[in-house]
């Protein structure tokens, strides 16, 4: 059984299969960490930040939407990552030069804003966004959102909104910044960009996640495995490993000696 969707859904399914012994393969939810170094071109940050998490609208299970940036830079790269997601065309899709349309449904859009409300309520900072763009009075639009100021034991810092909203923290050491990337229940995803290409292997090799961007964030290829650790599910997608959810591995032995095992000496030679 092979599934894509909720946490709920997944456990559901797991414990469904239980009594029939069945195998499953989960890729559910995530709550994927960008970090970004104190080193890097900022516009091309910033684009790779704002691409991680409001690509779709957010509506990816991948999406990088836990933003820790080195302190030494925070200032100037926030300015310009809020300067720049204010000017994100939020419209009809069929419009020219559209980039955030609708996300799917009321109810999806009803839980994205309470997600955003509650932050709010437990002391969070709005720096852009955070509710329905003022020329569009229809629809389930939702503007990208950028929240500051954010507690680790918050519930917009910990669960998976599937919306565009960006949760944003400042470290000071790569050490740090890896504690905090890794605290989560779900491990699918996580994106460093830094020119240091040493630190980025060390980052690479210390995420708990099934699947790492070194200076970008969401590029996904056919013959590349897809799948998380942790809560984030198990089994993988896509290349070779994908085949390995649908094949069931027989092994065959075949005894090629014209001589007897040996084993067993019949009466008659003892």
């Amino acid at each position: 059984i092979a599934f894509t969707g909720s946490n709920a859904t997944g456990q559901k399914i797991m414990a469904s299969a239980a009594p029939l012994v069945k195998p499953v393969s989960l890729e559910l939810g995530g709550k994927s960490p960008i970090v970004v170094f104190q080193d890097v071109d900022l516009d091309k940050a910033v684009e790779w930040t704002m691409f991680g998490c409001f690509w779709t609208n957010g509506q990816i299970c991948s999406a990088t939407s836990r933003l820790l940036v080195q302190e030494s830079i925070a200032t100037e790269f926030l300015d310009r990552l809020v300067k720049w997601t204010k000017n994100i065309k939020t419209s009809d899709p069929f419009e020219e030069g559209c980039r955030l349309g609708p996300v799917i449904s009321r109810g999806q859009y009803e839980k994205i804003l309470k997600f955003i409300s509650t932050a709010k309520s437990e002391g969070a900072t709005i720096l852009c966004g955070g509710d329905r763009p003022k020329h569009l009075n229809k629809g389930y639009f939702i503007e990208p959102t950028i929240i500051a100021d954010i507690d680790r034991t918050m519930e917009i810092w910990r669960e998976e909104v599937f919306g565009p909203v960006l949760c944003i923290k400042t470290f000071s050491t790569e050490e740090e910044a890896l504690e905090m990337a890794n605290d989560s229940q779900y491990a699918l995803a996580a994106a460093v960009i830094s020119n240091d290409l040493e630190r980025c292997e060390r980052m690479t090799q210390a995420f708990q996640a099934g699947i790492v961007w070194v200076n970008c964030s969401q590029p996904c290829f056919t013959q590349n495995p897809w799948g998380g650790n942790k809560h984030s599910g198990f089994g993988r997608e896509l290349g070779e490993w994908g085949l390995e959810n649908y094949l069931s591995v027989k092994q065959v032995t075949q005894y090629i000696s014209n001589d007897p095992w040996g084993w067993y000496q019949p009466p008659s030679k003892l």
